[in-house]
């Protein structure tokens, strides 16, 4: 079977830090899967912006080395055709040197619908967008990635340089999770079925955890990590966009202020956790040497150089005031070097009321619903059915799974690749709103104080487990578990 894929009008595409790692490793990659796939039309024109002097020819080179590097079949006539695609120019986003060129560029392509993608760090969205405005080149939409902001007023001090350039409905806030193939099927099992919605409340539902755990630790980057840490690196953002999804009420339809306002009500609804229950709500912790993949890596503080309090692992405990998941908690854990890379909710139903079965039957496992977002995307619905055979009623807990890479035989896209073909056709459904983001912050900063007017140092645990012990004491004071792994 084999998906239809629908060509995008020509565009223009101007990447900002387009020798940059997301540059290589994600963005060109995934533009070159488009054009492989029939979705890039003439004369669309993708333009490398960087501080580096360097000729067409050259930022091409660099291109064919990062598709063939991180693209695994690569068609050669597909891929001269996508190089032929590609112009580069310097220009340096902290002054105007290179602006007159860039904008001469773009100004004489017939083609009005344009794009600017911002992989810079976040220091230089502020000027890129005011020189967009000053040469001419507002006219278009333009693309930020996180972190928007380390606070509530760094946030809306960014939201507030890119507004004064772009309107709201022109800037597009990326989060790449929320482009993954289980995230959509997750607004598809609530809203496409009449099985789950009826039963998608604190009626039904006992708890949720949202997991993203990593087995990496910062791998080059401490020095960044370092100003960042965990709950505002992956908490802010992905999980609670995640959470949103989960719980938000059903949208009147997938436009995207529909969507968007049902998110923001989640994030309006989630009790503030404070400084007198941020113990028992919240713990963080720290990795120190242990074993991974086989082999020995060394701890956080091994590889920053010096002392540090910030946290490479967070779990917490959300608790959303309406009425639909009142007295349901959310669980949420993140971090570096735990023992596997994996992202999952799972949504566990309540125990029946009453069991029709003797001792002899085995355990009754309460049933979940397992959506995996990495490695192996999927759903796994968790059941009790019968053991076959004689001998009398013996039940097991198994689930009915669904991997998309093997129910669908088509090959498994980046999320980048629906991203950015949404930005060209001007869909904002996947892309944060101003609000949504400031509005996660005025949740998160709370706890952020809680934390530094506490000193109390991260909690350690060893790489290559599943996070400090205070994070199991966290779930199970209320009588639950982590689930692992989709078990």
């Amino acid at each position: 079977m084999t998906s239809r894929l629908i060509p995008v009008d020509p565009f223009v595409l101007a990447v900002f830090g387009a020798t940059g790692d997301l540059a290589r490793r994600k963005l060109l990659p995934a533009l070159f899967h488009r054009d492989a796939g029939g979705q890039l039309t003439d004369p669309t024109l993708i333009v490398g912006v960087s501080r580096r002097d360097m000729d067409d020819a050259t930022f091409r080179e660099l291109a064919r080395e990062a598709i063939l590097e991180h693209v695994s079949e690569v068609d050669a006539d597909v891929l001269d055709r996508f190089l032929s695609r590609l112009h580069y120019t310097a220009a340096d986003a902290e002054s105007d040197t290179g602006w007159e060129a860039l904008a001469t560029l773009l100004t004489a392509q017939s083609i009005r619908d344009q794009v600017f993608y911002l992989a810079t760090a976040p220091v230089h969205f502020g000027p890129i967008c005011e020189r967009l405005g000053r040469f001419g080149l507002a006219h278009g939409r333009v693309v930020i990635e996180k972190p928007l902001g380390r606070d509530l007023a760094s946030a809306q001090r960014l939201n507030d340089a890119i507004g004064a350039v772009f309107p709201e409905e022109r800037i597009y806030r990326i989060d790449h999770y929320l482009g993954k193939e289980t995230v959509q099927n997750l607004m598809a099992l609530r809203f496409a079925n009449a099985l789950f919605e009826p039963l998608w409340n604190a009626a039904h539902i006992d708890h949720v955890q949202i997991s993203v755990a990593e087995s990496l630790g910062v791998e080059g980057r401490a020095d960044y990590y370092d100003q960042t840490g965990a709950l505002r690196d992956m908490v802010q953002n992905h999980m609670l966009q995640l959470l949103c999804l989960v719980a938000m009420e059903p949208p009147n339809s997938l436009d995207a202020d529909a969507v968007r306002d049902e998110k923001l009500k989640v994030l309006q609804a989630l009790k503030p956790i404070t400084r007198n229950d941020i113990h028992l709500t919240t713990v963080r912790g720290q990795y120190r040497a242990g074993a991974n993949n086989g082999g020995a890596v060394a701890g956080y503080l091994d590889e920053l150089g010096r002392a540090s309090t910030t946290e490479t692992f967070v779990a917490l405990k959300a608790e959303i005031r309406n009425w639909r998941w009142a007295g349901v908690p959310f669980y949420l854990r993140t971090g570096k070097r735990l023992a596997a890379r994996s992202s999952e909710i799972v949504v566990t139903f309540r125990p029946i009321p009453h069991s029709v079965f003797d001792s002899h039957a085995g355990p009754l496992v309460q049933n979940r619903l397992v959506m995996r977002l990495q490695p192996d995307e999927g759903v796994k619905l968790w059941l009790m059915i019968k053991d076959p055979g004689p001998g009398g009623m013996r039940l097991r807990n198994v689930p009915l799974d669904m991997s998309f890479a093997e129910t669908f035989d088509v090959r498994h896209s980046d999320a980048y690749e629906r991203l950015l073909l949404d930005v060209v056709r001007g869909q904002q459904t996947l892309f944060m709103r101003r609000d949504e983001v400031e509005a996660a912050w005025q949740w998160i900063d709370p706890i952020l104080e809680a934390w530094r007017s506490s000193e109390e140092a991260p909690k350690p645990y060893t790489a290559g487990t599943w996070g400090p012990s205070a994070a199991i004491a966290l779930i199970e004071r209320d009588g639950r578990t982590w689930v692992e792994d989709g078990a």
